[in-house]
This record gives structure tokens, C-alpha cells and sequence, in this order.
């Protein structure tokens, strides 16, 4: 055997291998992936200091553009990035934000807004000059005209479109003032500048990226832009210039994508993330008790919070649909349809009671025109269903016809729960899925007589729940074809009422004429299902379910902020 001294002498031989270009392109590929994970790694180990809030929320983020503000899962995160004139409180008033204070002309037509004079767009690269710059009218306008603008195709055109005047629809006559003007009133417009939509982004930042805007938000937000490794995270960090003082309160945010709600909850409890919402029955039973509250093994760990949130929860009837013969187009029996269903059972069974029966009209609790007692609506009352059932002509359900119900598998559980207690009236109920797509376009073109559905707010005023059933709106939203020109008509006067209390009045007429004749069974006015860890605090509550983050912050055990 070779002694050491020999062995250190031996030559040795080394051996490279020969990439050819192939090869080398594909460690570079290889090398760049590693590269992307240590980064990720590094800043998770960075938020280490536990002043990062990371939520998930389970639908990916299509665009950082608030002209694409359409859906929740983009909303969210364009609330954090940036602001528009004005907010709403978690009472849905409005509030100041970049507009400091506004006033309204008699006649309703014109909205003028002074513009607060330290608000300033994130630092970036877009900008030429010390790489940010204060936010002036010339913005507003801007991002206002580029709502409406045909070749951006927002989605968002319509909160402008038919609104605004004609000529001149947006003034800037001083970098402080911008001005609005109306074709015709409108009274609930000034929420509804509190939309996503709204949002003000800088010329600069547009022309500069162009399409690639969409990745490279510029705002003026609590929070601004890091990183985004799509349908994975997004990483953003906290403007240390933002304009409300003493906002945002932790350091930064890190959002995840976990499609899996059920992975999101586990990934809660394990204290690997902070937040996330939404129900699913994979865990609902783990999580929260029949009476409503986050069962008791979890309740050192999760704290949840429900409250109103804006949506109504229906079944709508389209009253266009077939020939005469079509019993939904009987009055009586979509009443009967509506005493024939246990709202609060259902409610108990299939949701953990994480919501409110519908026993009122259209407009859900949470608005401030909601009255239960002035809108009564439909209990669970079934021999007064089977009385109407032989008023109409079917006593028992003799001689009516299959209905089929249309909907979806995410909600085939909730329709089940209602087929089968009109069964028990001698209703003969059949489901038909669909994809959810598919299921809008047949509504749409008025291909289905009964559909679930349902209708969530789109700015703080009960006048985005009536236009469902304004007879000169098309589908969407008039899915049902209502007609009635005493309920047009005094959704024509709404619109014009500045009295709040006369305004009120009008819309609680509405909701008893809905809730005569019947055009949807009323199913469930929605809360929302928020779940975070114990050391979140200062949590929003809004009938909106908006996640704001500028007020969160973390405490440890022993009370003191993270």
C-alpha cells in the first residue's frame, strides 16, 4: 500500500467536461433560477424582523394598472400602491385623500376639488428630475381622460362614460384645482371617485413602460413597488414619504398566491403567513363552530372577523324567458318560491352562519339605507307558499312543470339545500351546472329561466343594487329583464334626491316593489370571512372588503409593536 508521501507525489489527472453553446445556455437558465430563489430567500429572511405583513389571497394579480381595478384580487393590491381624490372611511364615508376638500354646484353638475400640495409620486426611474415629482390636477386629469381612453379598453370606462359631459368632462385650471363636470346629476358620483379605477398614476410612468406599466406601478401609496415574481409573490415596501403621517405602520408587504384555501389556512396556523380570507368546506368546520365563532382549539392561534360586506346572494328569475305558460312568469309562484326556502337553516348548515338571511329587500345590510322594518321581506313560511301555489292554479304542485336551476359547482351545495325544500311543496327542481363563464354568457343572452347569482357593490350608495332592475339597463346588470315603470321612476328621481333622508325614502320604496313582485329569490345578505394570527391588529372592518394595510401593525406576546 502506497505510504502518504508517495500519494502526495502522484500526478493527478483532472478532467474537464466540454459544454457545447446548448449546454452553457441552459446552466445560465439553470444558474439565473437559483439566482431569482437566493434573492427570494434573502428577503424572506429579511422580513424576519416580523415588520412585514404577508397575506395571501388565492386568485393570481393580473395587472398593477388601476385601469384594470376590476376584480378583488387586483383591487387589493392597487389600493396599496395608490390613492385617488378621495376614500372612504370603514363607515363608507367619504374622505379626503389627495383632494384636501371639494364642493358640489346646486345643480349637481359640477364636482371642484383642491388638491392637497405634498403628495408625491413613488421615486422611479420614469422621472427625470430628483426621480419623483409632486402630484398636480394635470394628473387627475390625465388619469381620468385615460379611463375613457378606447385604445387602454378599461374595464372601468363606464364609472365615466355617460356621466361625465360631453365637452370638456375635466378641467385642471391651476395645478391645486381640478374640476369635474356632469352631463346630467348624479348623486352617488362622489363615492364612486373612491374607486380603484380612479386611482392617479403619472404620465411619465406610463409613456415609459408602456405596456410593461402593468408590472411597473408608479403610484402614490402607502406602499410601493419591489417585486412582483408573478403567480407567485409580490413584494412591496413602505413609502417613507407618504403624505398621511405616521402611515404605513409596518416596514413592508409580501403577498402570496396559494390557490389552495385550505394550503392558506394551514400555511396560518403554522404562523407562516398572517392573513388570508374566504370559506371553503374543506376546513370551514375546523375553523369556525356552527354558532358563527373560530372554534375554540384555534382561538389562542387565528382571530376571525366577520362583518357586513356588500353582496347580495340570489337566485334570479329571467321573466322574459319561454312562452306564457312559464310558471315563474306567475307572480305567485315566485313568491311561494321565496316563502318556500329556510333562509337561516341554510345559512347554519352550509356557511356556519357567516352571513345574514335575506329577510328585507335587494339592498344588503351594511348601507346606510338598509331598513329591515321598512322593507320587510319574505320569512320561511311554507303553507303560506302552498297557499299561493293554489292561487296559482298548482295546488301541491300539480301540473307544474320541471324548473331547472342553473348554476355552478361552487354553489351546487346552496341550490341543492333550496331544490330540496321546494320539493317538499311539490316543486320538481332540476340543477344543471355550469362553468362559470358560460353560465354569465347564457344570462347574458337570456338563454336560462332561473340562475344563481349575485350582485356586490361597486361604490358606497344602495343605487348600485337598484340598477340591477332599471328596465333601460341591458344584461349585465338586468339579468332578470325586470320591467316597471313606477320602479324606474323612482330610481329616475334618486338619482337627482341631495337629501339623504328623501334619497333613503325612495330607495326603501324600491325594495318593497322588488320584494312584490318577486323578480330573484332573496337568498343571503354576504359577511366577510377574515382570518388572521393573533398579532395582527388594526385589521379594517368595511362593508366593501377592502384589505386596507396602512393602519396594520404586529404586537408580540408581551403587547409590544413588532
Amino acid at each position: 500500500m502506497a505510504n502518504l508521501a508517495q500519494l502526495l507525489k502522484t500526478p493527478v489527472t483532472y478532467y474537464f467536461p466540454i459544454f457545447t453553446p446548448k449546454m452553457l445556455f441552459r446552466f445560465s437558465l439553470i444558474f439565473s433560477f437559483f439566482l431569482v430563489l437566493i434573492a427570494c430567500q434573502s428577503s424572506i429572511h429579511k422580513d424576519d424582523n416580523r415588520t412585514v405583513f404577508h397575506y395571501n389571497q388565492h386568485k393570481n394579480i393580473t395587472s398593477l394598472d388601476p385601469a384594470f381595478a376590476r376584480a378583488q384580487n387586483n383591487i387589493w393590491a392597487i389600493d396599496h400602491l395608490y390613492n385617488g381624490l378621495v376614500q372612504l372611511d370603514d363607515s363608507l364615508n367619504v374622505l379626503p385623500a389627495i383632494a384636501s376638500d371639494w364642493k358640489v354646484s346646486e345643480d349637481g353638475l359640477t364636482y371642484t376639488f383642491i388638491l392637497r400640495k405634498d403628495v408625491f409620486f413613488h421615486k422611479d426611474r420614469c422621472f427625470e428630475i430628483d426621480g419623483s415629482r409632486v402630484v398636480t390636477a394635470d394628473d387627475v386629469k390625465y388619469s381620468f381622460n385615460r379611463i375613457l381612453d378606447g385604445k387602454v379598453n378599461s374595464p372601468g370606462s363606464w364609472v365615466f362614460k355617460g356621466k361625465v359631459a360631453e365637452v370638456d368632462p375635466f378641467l385642471a385650471p391651476s395645478l391645486d384645482t381640478f374640476i369635474i363636470n356632469l352631463a346630467r346629476p348624479f348623486r352617488p358620483f362622489l363615492g364612486m371617485l373612491s374607486m380603484q379605477y380612479c386611482s392617479v398614476v403619472p404620465r411619465e410612468a406610463v409613456e415609459y413602460y408602456g405596456s410593461d406599466f402593468r408590472s411597473n406601478p408608479v403610484g402614490t401609496g402607502p406602499f410601493k413597488f419591489k417585486r412582483w415574481i408573478e403567480n407567485q409573490s409580490l413584494f412591496l415596501s413602505k413609502n417613507e414619504h407618504y403624505f398621511e403621517k405616521g402611515l404605513p405602520k409596518v416596514d413592508g408587504l409580501r403577498i402570496s398566491f396559494m390557490g389552495d384555501r385550505k394550503t392558506a389556512y394551514l400555511e396560518l396556523s403554522r404562523e407562516n403567513i398572517d392573513f388570508f380570507s374566504g370559506l371553503e368546506s374543506s376546513y370551514i368546520n375546523e375553523l369556525i363552530t356552527k354558532d358563527g365563532v373560530v372554534h375554540p382549539a384555534k382561538a389562542d392561534k387565528i382571530q376571525f372577523i366577520k362583518s357586513p360586506y356588500l353582496n347580495s346572494e340570489y337566485l334570479g328569475i329571467n321573466l322574459s324567458f319561454g312562452a306564457t305558460d312559464n310558471p315563474l312568469k306567475a307572480k305567485k309562484i315566485r313568491q311561494a318560491l321565496n316563502y318556500g326556502i329556510d333562509r337561516s337553516l341554510m345559512l347554519q348548515t352550509l356557511r356556519n352562519n357567516v352571513g345574514v338571511p335575506a329577510n328585507a329587500g335587494f339592498t344588503p345590510v351594511g348601507l346606510p339605507s338598509f331598513d329591515a322594518d321598512l322593507a320587510p321581506g319574505y320569512t320561511y313560511n311554507p303553507d303560506k307558499a302552498r297557499g299561493l301555489m293554489k292561487e296559482a292554479g298548482f295546488p301541491n304542485g300539480e301540473g307544474l312543470p320541471v324548473i331547472t336551476l342553473h348554476t355552478t359547482a361552487d354553489y351546487e351545495d346552496l341550490c341543492t339545500f333550496a331544490a330540496k325544500q321546494w320539493e317538499n311543496l311539490g316543486f320538481k327542481i332540476k340543477i344543471e351546472l355550469a362553468e362559470s363563464a358560460t353560465l354569465r354568457q347564457m344570462m347574458t343572452k337570456g338563454q336560462v329561466a332561473f340562475f344563481r347569482a349575485s350582485w356586490i357593490m361597486d361604490y358606497p350608495d344602495a343605487e348600485s343594487f337598484f340598477t340591477v332592475f332599471y328596465s333601460k339597463n341591458p344584461a349585465p346588470p338586468n339579468y332578470t329583464r325586470f320591467k316597471n315603470l313606477e320602479f324606474d321612476r323612482l330610481y329616475e328621481a334618486a338619482l337627482k334626491e341631495n337629501d339623504d333622508a328623501a334619497r333613503y325614502a325612495l330607495y326603501q320604496k324600491m325594495d318593497r316593489l322588488l320584494i312584490e313582485e318577486a323578480p330573484v329569490v332573496f337568498l343571503f345578505y354576504d359577511q366577510t370571512a377574515l382570518f388572521a394570527g393573533k398579532s395582527v391588529k388594526g385589521l379594517s372592518r368595511n362593508a366593501i372588503n377592502l384589505l386596507k394595510t396602512k393602519e396594520i401593525y404586529k404586537e408580540n406576546l408581551s403587547g409590544l409593536v413588532q
